[in-house]
């Protein structure tokens, strides 16, 4: 049997593994240390390093599955019957089969990243309280929750809807990249 192998072994073993670290580690929890220790120094490029740097585990796991499931197609292995290289067919079959789950798991990502900010800025250690989030206007209104309830209503509710909308664009992308899960419902 032809092996079909793509960069893989000992270096795909590492990375998992790390992977499998990071992914064990709740990244909300692992934001709120990396925000509390660069308290002096917090910005927008802290509050990105503090949730991304832990967040990734999840979009690396879904696309590595992806692209352990689209070398095995058969088109892979006729280009490898070809003669095309690892390299080539990697970038011109693996690749693009293997990005939509990428592009639907990004959107996804980034609803779950405003939620984080917003619970971070709400936790009193996101970007402080002269900076415009959600969280923040949410803290603030709580003390006044029974004089001014809409001060509370309001960003909340724009919080919900910026969320919701990340994850209706994560299942039109799933759908227009994906006909037969269109097809499944």
């Amino acid at each position: 049997m032809y092996k079909r192998q793509f960069y893989g072994g000992w270096l795909d073993g590492l990375l998992s593994r790390i992977g499998d670290i990071f992914f064990a580690i709740p990244y909300i929890l692992a934001a709120v240390v990396v925000m509390t220790v660069f308290r002096d120094s917090r910005s927008v490029w802290t509050l990105a390093f503090a949730i991304g740097a832990f967040a990734w585990a999840s979009t690396a796991r879904v696309v590595r599955a992806e692209v352990l499931r689209v070398r095995q197609a058969d088109f892979v292995m006729a280009s490898q019957a070809l003669g095309q290289s690892k390299f080539k067919i990697l970038l011109n079959h693996v690749v693009p089969n293997a990005i939509a789950p990428l592009l639907v798991v990004s959107t996804l990502g980034l609803a779950a990243a405003i939620v984080a900010e917003a619970t971070l800025s709400f936790l009193g250690v996101g970007l402080g309280s002269d900076v415009m989030s959600w969280g923040n206007d949410i803290a603030k209104a709580q003390a006044s929750l029974r004089v001014a309830p809409m001060a509370l209503i309001y960003p909340s509710i724009a919080l919900t809807l910026a969320v919701l909308a990340f994850v209706t664009l994560g299942e039109l992308i799933r759908d227009a990249l994906d006909p037969k899960a269109r097809a499944r419902r």
